[in-house]
């Protein structure tokens, strides 16, 4: 267990220590928040600051902090040292960045941003690309809270389209998309999502308590055999595509910048921010240590592993039957609660570059409706059968980490420009570069490259990029 409680450790003090850092070099001032100069009772709310933390929570999180654990476990407790070092030096500080970012920059979402550091023809790529994303992470989040609840409450085995139960599942958690898109962002997402966040909050807690009283088997890290996956998958770049929410997810760009419109001040996007990627990141090691668990006891059958199945696996092993609910609960709950805020974000960033103004109802819902119709599609394509849903899976796995690295880009020049430490966001863009290319350059449905010739591209890449970034950066001092 000193593996993971080690890694607990380096979660709790870089987040005391290296968030200082962090915060130092964005130096949060007392100037009017978006919230509060562009108040217009839908987007631009302001917010207290604990309710901001726990709906940035609920956002970001999504099932990916508890699938992304019980998949990236099976690389062995190399994940218990990634996962938390990982948050600490990338995600958080994408979160963070991004969020101070937009509240600096009037509320702009990250095309937005993009568009003013990076230039229009970037924009141009990068909005197609994260309204893509945003579509597909709506539709895969539909796709799986609507299966969840069919099988947690109604014990459907049958989860196709010719099945009318699914229809009317599917049909009622999109109405709620629907609604939670369209409405205030104080009147369903702030009233509600902060109490859904503390479940999650105590979900977890029990889980954790769990392992004190249950007692729990662990394996600790073998420097001689880094890597234990069964099938052998690398750990570079695929244990940094798979454990996105907890690690780094260019997604949580696009929740960031929803809640910097309900910042009340500067200050709270520590906690806000970065704090609340430091407790996803918390929740996703809890998950992996009881899917470690579950996995070296025998507890779960060949062909479940690494499936959302193993959640329950771990809540019976750890969480009192009386209280498993809770769990229950939250993971009905996490998919619906992310993909609706995915739709959102999606219709505000159309609205915010194409200057649709969406105080009024109508323009919120036709701006809505062409958003809900290819969430549709992508639904309906998914369902024909397992193969389409894992490849839209997989295209999303690689436009969200591929959207992190424009976003770190844009915080570094922004740091650069401000003669503050921009090698803060910079080496993780180039690190996460250099993942994000290997990745297509190997996987069967990119370019299917052999390991070692993905690795030189890659490294050929990272050089480009960081030659470009320094021209860039030399015109702009002669400036």
């Amino acid at each position: 267990m000193f593996t993971f409680l080690f890694g607990i450790l380096i979660l709790i003090l870089g987040y005391i220590f290296y968030s200082k850092i962090v915060v130092k070099n964005f130096a949060p001032t007392n100037a009017e928040t978006p919230a509060h100069k562009n108040y217009d009772g839908v987007d631009f709310v302001p917010m207290s600051k604990w309710r901001n933390m726990l709906i940035q929570l609920l956002n970001i999180a999504g099932i990916g902090p508890i699938l992304g654990a019980i998949q990236g476990i099976l690389f062995g407790p190399i994940a218990f040292i990634l996962i938390p070092t990982g948050c600490i030096l990338m995600g958080a500080v994408h979160d963070y960045a991004t969020g101070m970012l937009s509240i600096r920059e009037n509320g702009a979402q990250i095309t937005g941003l993009i568009e003013k550091y990076l230039g229009k023809a970037a924009n141009k790529f990068f909005l197609a690309l994260v309204v893509i994303m945003l579509v597909m992470v709506s539709s895969v989040f539909l796709y799986s809270s609507g299966d969840i609840i069919a099988a947690e409450c109604f014990k459907v085995r049958d989860f196709s389209l010719t099945n009318p139960i699914m229809v009317v599942l599917y049909s009622a958690v999109l109405l709620y998309f629907i609604v939670a898109t369209l409405f205030p962002i104080d009147k369903i997402i702030g009233k509600f999502y902060p109490y859904f966040g503390a479940l999650l909050i105590l979900g977890t807690g029990l889980i954790l308590l769990g392992f004190i009283t249950h007692g729990i088997t662990l394996e600790e890290i073998d420097f001689h055999n880094l890597n234990k996956h069964p099938q052998n998958l690398a750990l570079i770049p695929i244990f940094f595509m798979t454990v996105s929410c907890g690690l780094l997810s260019g997604f949580h760009s696009t929740q960031s910048t929803i809640i910097s419109r309900a910042v009340d001040k500067e200050k709270d996007a520590k906690e806000v921010f970065y704090g609340m990627m430091c407790l996803e990141s918390l929740i996703a090691m809890v998950w992996a240590a009881g899917a470690m668990h579950v996995y070296a006891n025998g507890l779960v059958p060949a062909d479940m592993v690494g499936k959302v199945n193993v959640v329950n696996i771990v809540t019976n092993n750890f969480v009192p039957a009386m209280l498993t609910w809770i769990i229950a609960f939250a993971v009905v709950v996490l998919p619906i609660t992310s993909g609706d805020t995915a739709l959102r974000g999606a219709r505000i960033i159309i609205a915010e570059t194409f200057k649709i103004d969406q105080k009024s109802v109508r323009n919120r819902v036709l701006t809505a409706s062409v958003l809900v119709t290819l969430v549709v599609a992508v639904l309906i394509y998914a369902k024909l059968d397992n193969e389409k849903f894992f490849l839209v899976w997989r295209y999303f796995t690689f436009c969200n980490q591929l959207i992190s690295i424009p976003v770190l880009l844009v915080a570094s020049i922004y740091l650069y420009k401000t003669k503050k430490n921009f090698l803060i966001t910079f080496i993780p863009s180039v690190f996460m570069s250099f993942m994000v290319a290997s990745f297509i350059l190997n996987a069967k449905f990119g370019f299917n490259l052999n390991l070692n010739l993905s690795y030189t591209i890659a490294g050929i890449i990272c050089l480009a990029i960081v030659c470009v970034f320094y021209v860039k950066m030399k015109k702009l001092s002669r400036n």
